[in-house]
């Protein structure tokens, strides 16, 4: 994949890293040679974003041909209206109140290179208001009233604007950021990059290390070299081509943020924004399913008007969930009166919708892995010893029931067939559909965007076949320069 420097005077830019080509601003927007190139990686790096300038419309021209500008114009944008989520903006807040608080004075300024600055102690801050703000070159400034500091402004700088004393530090970590992709150890040369985002300290992750392992080979294989990362990269990820989330994702979480910016930036991802926002929802989920005639256990909205509704029409014993409950947690078993009011009670204290469902017990649910519109695995899902649900949280333990794989074909072919439209109805990317089977007829439960893939669980049947054919998909998706959406 071409990488190039776009600048405004390429003579007195200082440095020359082998791979990356150094464009003059002038030239990048009107040579058609570079309009050309094919999914090119572009570091703008001209002296002024400001709306109309050069720098602007590189980003901006960039986009528009495919390419993928580093900042985008939704950070030239952020950084003129200092928009930010407000997750992150807790976050900062906090970091910043630690590090400036022992500073004498009511103003300070902090340079950002790359995300780093020079001193160790403001590092930390340093890299959050880059993953906030993802350009090359940023000063930020904070002022401090009655002992409480705020982040003033944020903006970008050009080289030449670097100070002096800091220019041979600029001029590493610049080294550093463009060499990163060259620097990744690598059995062939491979033309795709592709981040995992992963947390290895996840208690629930949907992936063990061996999964990662076997699907990093496999990309591998495909010429896609990949590269684990944490909630701290956002700001790297203009240097890929894809995204693959491997943590429990939510919507008020650093996955969804992640998602969204990997999709804005033309980037194949899995799980996509649409996806996290669909599955994540039990509400919605429920609607959906009704919707389209998809059998389901009967299911009613609850809210704090309408409980006798769920006893009168459901019965007792009945299922309680949370909307955006996850891995079995969230979700209670009401056996009467007493319970039901006290558990939807608590519910409704952090969410105004609770689900309902009605009572169906069975010794395993099915789980099958639907990936590009095609089931792809099978699996049996069974109960927690003398429990009813897969999972059986006691205080710090947690027991899980046996899984048994599958081979596709021999799944309950109406199993497998309500799985595919169900996920059908959310998107085209990779779900774990869960349904129970009673008198031979299936349930759809829920549709999971980020479904677990674990060595020796999901992948006992087709072993390296199922990872093939995961990294295929997304090799077949950066070709096309699509992240899988229907026309």
């Amino acid at each position: 994949m071409t990488t190039l420097i776009v600048v405004n005077r390429p003579e007195k830019w200082p440095l020359q890293i082998p791979g990356v080509q150094v464009v003059a601003a002038r030239n990048y927007l009107s040579d058609r040679r570079y309009s050309d190139i094919k999914g090119a990686k572009v570091f703008n790096l001209c002296r002024y974003y400001t709306y109309q300038r050069l720098g602007y419309y590189v980003s901006l021209l960039a986009e528009a041909r495919g390419h993928r500008p580093f900042p985008d114009i939704a950070t030239i944008m952020n950084l003129r209206t200092m928009s930010m989520p407000r997750p992150q903006a807790t976050e900062l807040d906090e970091e910043m109140q630690r590090a400036l608080k022992p500073l004498k004075g009511d103003e300070f300024t902090l340079s950002i290179y790359f995300g780093q600055n020079m001193a160790q102690r403001y590092r930390k801050l340093a890299l959050q208001i880059f993953n906030l703000f993802p350009a090359p070159f940023l000063r930020a400034v904070f002022k401090r009233e009655d002992e409480y500091w705020t982040l003033h402004d944020v903006g970008t700088i050009s080289f030449i604007e670097v100070p002096e004393n800091h220019r041979e530090y600029v001029v590493q970590c610049t080294q550093e950021f463009m060499n990163k992709r060259h620097q990744r150890p690598r059995r062939k040369q491979t033309p795709y990059d592709l981040a995992i985002l992963h947390d290895y300290d996840e208690e629930n992750a949907p992936s063990n290390e061996r999964a990662l392992k076997r699907f990093s080979d496999a990309c591998w294989d495909l010429g896609i070299a990949t590269e684990s990362i944490d909630k701290n990269d956002y700001g790297r990820l203009a240097e890929f081509d894809a995204l693959f989330i491997r943590e429990t994702t939510a919507v008020n979480h650093h996955t969804y943020r992640f998602a969204r910016r990997a999709a804005n930036l033309g980037l194949v991802v899995i799980d996509d924004p649409i996806s996290i926002l669909r599955c994540t929802n039990k509400v919605y989920l429920a609607e959906l399913l009704d919707a389209h005639d998809i059998p389901a256990p009967r299911t009613i909205i609850a809210h704090e008007d309408n409980l006798d509704d769920v006893i009168v029409q459901l019965g007792l014993p009945c299922v309680l969930k949370r909307p955006d409950g996850a891995f079995s947690q969230g979700v209670m078993k009401a056996a009467d009166v007493s319970e039901l009011r006290g558990a939807i009670e608590a519910m409704l204290k952090d969410s105004d919708l609770v689900i309902a469902q009605e009572w169906m017990p069975t010794e395993y649910d099915w789980r099958i892995g639907v990936l590009d519109g095609r089931p792809l695995w099978a699996c049996r899902y069974h109960m927690a010893s003398r429990h009813w649900q897969i999972a059986h949280r006691d205080g710090t333990d947690t027991r899980y029931g046996k899984v048994d794989a599958v081979p596709i074909e021999e799944a309950p072919p109406e199993v497998v067939k309500a799985a595919v439209k169900a996920s059908n109805l959310i998107g085209n990317g990779l779900y774990g559909v869960d349904l129970k089977e009673v008198s031979g007829k299936p349930y759809v439960i829920e549709v999971n965007d980020n479904p677990n893939l674990d060595a020796g669980y999901e992948d006992a049947v087709l072993k390296e076949e199922l990872w093939r054919r995961l990294a295929g998909v997304f090799l077949r998706r950066i070709e096309a320069g699509t992240n899988g959406k229907r026309a």
